[in-house]
């Protein structure tokens, strides 16, 4: 039995039936879960938008020139917002109705609705389409219910001029002043975006810098762009209120100050959906947070319960998610379940330029955590970023004293793809040198990786 029917209720409900097990997963509002109707996929659909405007705009330095009438013209990059809501939208329903069907035909009991645990054996689940109410044994119980935005007392979200960023998607006209409440993850991607779509973007953040956790060069490369870019940061400092004057938003920090904009998107963080679950009743121990607690095969403190993706106390990442409710699955079946190392997870902040990081961290390295030595090499150095015109961005590796790759930081377009031969060498425990020694293409940008492998060497390896 599984109770949601995102990244890891999916992969969880498509194991369980490679394995054999009778399947039956609920979900209320549609498969995929927030991960592809609200958050993931429509929101790099946007991003995806706004990179290619960003191309357009910015040929000129390639060489390439637009011309009417036979006279040269710089481009002019207007954005039909409401048709690129309209195809994210499109295209997360399509994704979603794709995962549904592959359910479906896997043999799986896909039930539109709600449940709550009765006991950690039973579920009670209530139907959308018909009312009804149905009470079901389950040998295994897997929870995969997701988070909601959080939401600040004097900042209520309406749809209209104050967002979550499950609301952007509403709008039918590009915001003229965007203000973001919030420099994470979410902040950053969004005031990137919106930025590269061509709206003025302020960016209020309470710590010091944008993307605070993440690799300090990485995070000091994003501020350095966002600036120079034309977006306004406001460091160190909190929204205390937000208000929809009708025709735009005020923001008033900390100190008093206030900022006009015309809309204003708050991210704040995420609550997990965990509230009326039965979770306690049923003997499963939560965190004050409301996440659920779980080992690194998923289960909960009840022993045929397990819970996967971000209402848990693991990474909030799809990938995660997924990897979870296989693992989940693959354990209580008694398959082969390796257990989540946290530590081997790629992540990946869509920003332009992205970034993506795995493994150990050079803060590691200098805070005594662990033993090891970083190159970082600059990206404009590497031949194919010279011919695509990249000019920010760099490849860190990281090794242990002994020469084994233990992490990595990349800061690059479509460095989501590029991180992937540093995950597999943190994963299968390859040597600097095993890494140096593989083929890459030139150019390449790939090609990077292999040089800091290369600049890593020492004959005590």
């Amino acid at each position: 039995m599984i109770i949601g029917g995102g990244p890891g209720g999916y992969e969880a409900a498509l194991a369980g039936r490679q394995l054999g097990a009778d399947v039956t997963l609920i979900e209320r509002n549609g498969i995929g879960g927030a991960a592809v109707l609200t958050d993931v996929v429509p929101s790099k659909t946007l991003i995806a938008t706004a990179d290619a405007a960003q191309r357009v705009a910015n040929s000129g330095a390639l060489g390439v020139k637009l011309s009417f009438a036979g006279q040269h013209i710089k481009p002019k990059i207007e954005i039909d917002l409401a048709a690129v809501n309209r195809r994210l939208l499109d295209l997360a329903e399509d994704q979603s109705s794709d995962m549904l069907q592959q359910l479906i035909e896997s043999g799986v009991r896909v039930i539109h609705g709600s449940a709550r645990l009765d006991g950690n054996h039973h579920v009670v689940i209530d139907a959308i389409e018909d009312g009804k109410s149905e009470r079901l044994e389950a040998k295994t119980i897997i929870i995969a219910v997701g988070a909601h935005p959080r939401q600040l007392p004097a900042a209520k979200p309406d749809g209209e001029r104050i967002f979550t960023w499950t609301q952007l998607y509403n709008l039918q006209e590009l915001p003229e002043h965007m203000i973001v409440v919030g420099s994470g993850v979410t902040g950053a991607e969004f005031a990137s975006a919106y930025r590269g779509l061509g709206s003025e973007v302020s960016l209020i953040s309470s710590r010091d810098k944008v993307l605070p956790g993440n690799d300090e060069d990485a995070a000091d490369l994003i501020e350095h762009v966002f600036r120079r870019n034309g977006i306004n940061i406001y460091s160190q400092t909190r929204a205390d209120k937000v208000v929809n004057t009708g025709d735009g938003v005020e923001v008033t920090l900390a100190d008093g100050s206030v900022i006009k904009g015309s809309h204003c998107l708050m991210a704040v963080g995420g609550i997990p959906n965990t509230a009326g679950l039965g979770l306690e009743e049923a003997g499963v121990i939560l965190t004050e947070s409301g996440h659920i607690e779980v080992n690194k095969v998923a289960r909960t403190s009840r022993a045929n319960v397990y819970a996967v993706g971000d209402c848990t106390t693991f990474l909030p990442l799809a990938s995660v998610s997924a990897m979870q409710g296989r693992t989940a699955v693959f354990h209580t079946m008694g398959d082969v379940a390796a257990p989540t190392e946290l530590r081997n997870v790629a992540s990946n902040v869509f920003t332009a330029p992205e970034i993506a990081s795995v493994g150990w961290g050079e803060k590691d390295i200098k805070e005594g955590r662990v033993r090891g030595h970083v190159v970082k090499l600059a990206l404009n150095a590497n031949p194919r970023a010279k011919m695509l015109g990249i000019e920010d961005g760099f490849v860190k590796l990281i090794c242990s004293s002994g020469g084994t790759v233990i992490g990595g930081v990349i800061a690059a377009p479509r460095a989501s793809d590029l991180i992937h031969p540093i995950a597999i060498a943190i994963e299968n425990r390859l040597t600097v040198d095993e890494v140096a020694k593989t083929f890459t293409v030139y150019p390449s940008l790939s090609g990077s990786i292999s040089d800091a492998a290369r600049a890593l060497h020492s004959p005590s390896y």
